[in-house]
């Protein structure tokens, strides 16, 4: 367990490394089949489709058919990776993901790219900020938000290995690399990837590398944060969460996702359950996202490292 984790600065987006990730796992395991709908070039589903032509299928423009196409080859035996925008997999098509796929447990894995308001300049209507409350409320479905593109390929491993349904939610924008090739990972269970005795900051996404940057700035003016990566959304490490809630006295939540029903809402059931603490979140107000730069949405929306260390300090003046 590290006791400090800074953010790097080589920069890849983590729908790049899923491409490469898919690519790779078809190699070996020929029972895996690729279906999209129609923007295999956007989630770079496009890489295996040029090398198993035979395994990939465009769905088009029809995401729910695309869901129930999936299902059928699942229940053939196939392992099925199916990928569109985030905002199309957790709200066009989300009755034949809940019906469909999680009701019946089947192994079909549903990533999604172009979550959050880092999608830029597309705009509200592609900037997916509410797809955690959507898809946690599914029975069995479990939900993956990996944090860079070395997490994204473990990711990418692990749901490829793991049987039943899975929905794994990655970005356009290029992130900071701030794992490590052999950093652990396993579903479910959440990273340590900086220690601190006063405040704990758990993050997921593109927001871990921001709450890394917030506990640099911390720690200038002597406040130690631990940094916990969620990758794993649900199941949560509630262990773990409780843990760093008592070693610390006080939480802060930090996700690219509205406040109500996301990672803040979940870590706060634990708390309220099994460790009360001060508890400060850091998200998307009730409000639809604009077009913009990342770097200016995140600010704009309350999203940058400096929200997260004003809310630090909030909770841990609320804890004295």
């Amino acid at each position: 367990m590290p006791e400090k984790a800074a953010v790097a600065t080589q920069k890849i987006a983590t729908r790049e490394a899923y491409g490469e990730a898919l690519a790779e796992l078809g190699q070996s395991r020929p029972e895996i089949v690729v279906l999209d709908a129609d923007l295999s070039k956007s989630t770079r589903t496009d890489a295996f489709a040029r090398k198993f032509p035979d395994r990939f299928f465009n769905m088009g423009i029809a995401e729910a058919n695309m869901m129930g196409v999936a299902a059928g080859l699942a229940r053939c035996g196939k392992v099925v990776f199916a990928s569109t925008f985030s905002i199309f997999a957790s709200g066009r098509a989300w009755e034949q993901v809940r019906n469909t796929i999680a009701y019946s447990g089947l192994n079909v894995k549903i990533v999604a790219t172009h979550g959050g308001v880092s999608v830029g300049a597309d705009g509200s209507s592609h900037q997916c900020i509410e797809d955690f409350a959507i898809m946690c409320a599914i029975p069995t479905l479990r939900v993956v938000c990996p944090c860079d593109a070395l997490e994204t390929r473990r990711a990418v491993q692990a749901v490829a290995d793991e049987k039943g349904p899975f929905y794994v939610r990655l970005g356009r924008a290029k992130v900071p690399i701030i794992t490590a090739p052999d950093s652990p990972f396993e579903l479910g269970r959440g990273v340590v990837l900086r220690e601190g005795r006063h405040v704990a900051i758990f993050a997921c996404g593109a927001m871990v590398a921001e709450a890394l940057k917030a506990a640099e700035s911390l720690a200038a003016g002597g406040l130690e944060a631990a940094v916990v990566d969620l990758h794993t959304l649900k199941p949560l490490d509630e262990d773990l969460i409780e843990h760093w809630a008592a070693r610390t006295g006080a939480a802060v939540t930090a996700e690219e996702h509205v406040l109500r029903g996301g990672l803040g809402s979940a870590v706060a059931m634990v708390l309220g359950r099994r460790r009360p603490v001060p508890l400060e979140c850091v998200g998307i107000a009730d409000r639809f996202g604009q077009s913009g730069e990342p770097e200016e949405l995140f600010e704009h929306y309350g999203l940058s490292a400096r929200h997260i260390v004003a809310a630090a300090e909030r909770a841990i003046h609320r804890r004295a």
